[in-house]
């Protein structure tokens, strides 16, 4: 009830107000349409956690578990940063849940007239995706002193929409001593255009040798391992 309320008054808001005039004052996260949108968000995500059994309610808002889902920056098979996400899956601690989005390489150049309301299905595949998630960590490559392009133009989808808005977010960087920092400086520009909700705390290099990913694109390293851990439980006591 407080939620359709919510979305009464926002609904309210916006017929009075010249929609010219609103877009050009606010970017559309921020304003009244955005409001909605994430009033409806936070509903569907109170929805989503009803009917889960106690053993998998242990962490998190309200004793809910918390979910993250991990983003690479990285296209290339045998990627060290992909392997440090797969690892973070198997290191999961318990109160949270992990996915690993998978879908870089499938996402078309960013096009700005294709981002309306019928974005093309691998962009709104990944919207949603973010819109679910509690938190995202990323785990990116560094390239000519950068992110990668299939990497940016990711990022890039997520500008229009109102998904990445306060959302929580970290990164990982595998990359050895005074490298990747390129990578990270780009990416912490990005985040904070979209006015997400970064979690430095959560912010940290933790070097992953190329040789140290096995034949199941995972790490066995227990320092890398404990490293992905803590990193996950520092989120989730963000999102808490």
């Amino acid at each position: 009830m407080a939620g359709g309320l919510a979305i009464s008054r926002e609904i309210a808001a916006l017929s009075s107000r010249r929609s010219g005039l609103a877009r050009a004052r606010v970017p559309f996260w921020n304003g009244p349409l955005g409001r909605i949108g994430r009033t409806l968000r936070n509903a569907g995500r109170r929805l989503g956690k009803i009917g889960r059994s106690p053993g998998e309610c242990r962490a998190g808002r309200g004793g809910a578990v918390v979910d993250i889902l991990l983003v690479t920056g990285s296209t290339r098979s045998g990627s060290t940063n992909t392997a440090a996400l797969r690892t973070a899956l198997a290191a999961a601690p318990d109160g949270v849940t992990v996915a690993l989005y998978e879908g870089l390489a499938e996402l078309p150049a960013f096009n700005p007239d294709q981002d309306t309301d019928s974005l093309p299905a691998p962009a709104a595949d990944l919207r949603g995706r973010i819109a679910s998630a509690d938190a995202l960590l990323f785990c990116t490559p560094e390239y000519a002193g950068t992110l990668p392009g299939s990497f940016k133009n990711l990022l890039d989808w997520t500008v229009g929409g109102p998904e990445m808005h306060e959302k929580p977010v970290a990164w990982v960087n595998v990359a050895p001593e005074g490298r990747g920092n390129g990578a990270s400086e780009t990416l912490r520009t990005v985040l904070g255009y979209l006015s997400t909700d970064i979690i430095e705390a959560a912010c940290i290099r933790l070097t992953v040798p190329r040789g140290a990913v096995g034949p199941d694109e995972t790490i066995e390293d227990p320092q890398v391992r404990e490293g992905l851990r803590d990193v996950l439980r520092t989120i989730a006591k963000h999102v808490g």
